[in-house]
């Protein structure tokens, strides 16, 4: 096993907050998928899983080292729960082409948040 790739990323839930305040559905559907927002808009504690989701797609690129540039956005990248609750990451278009040609095998993810912060740390393996 080799790690290809770290990230991680810290953002404070009230600034996450304000914004969704401000901008409304558009800040929203920008940044999170049609399952990510289904989840987050069920939950009481919404702010928050905003946070974390939009912290652990910032951990993801930085862990490719990729930033937002060239086309990425932030639609490509999915973080939902397994049926067990763990969280994992799926990504798709430019992203995901960047993951496959890194020869990504597993990507790790731990997320955390409380009512201030919330914060989310993702590893890139690759198994030879």
């Amino acid at each position: 096993m080799m790690i290809v790739g770290i990230g991680i990323d810290i953002i404070e839930v009230d600034r996450m907050q304000r914004s969704v305040q401000r901008f409304g559905e558009s800040f929203l559907n920008r940044i999170f998928t049609e399952r990510e927002l289904k989840y987050c808009n069920k939950k009481s504690n919404r702010y928050q899983l905003f946070a974390v989701i939009f912290a652990a797609k910032e951990a993801l690129l930085k862990a490719i080292g990729t930033g937002l540039r060239d086309g990425i956005s932030w639609q490509e990248i999915e973080i939902i729960n397994d049926k067990f609750g763990k969280p994992v990451i799926y990504s798709r278009g430019k992203c995901g082409r960047i993951i496959r040609k890194l020869c990504v095998s597993r990507i790790l993810i731990s997320l955390s948040y409380t009512d201030i912060y919330g914060v989310a740390l993702v590893v890139l393996e690759q198994i030879n």
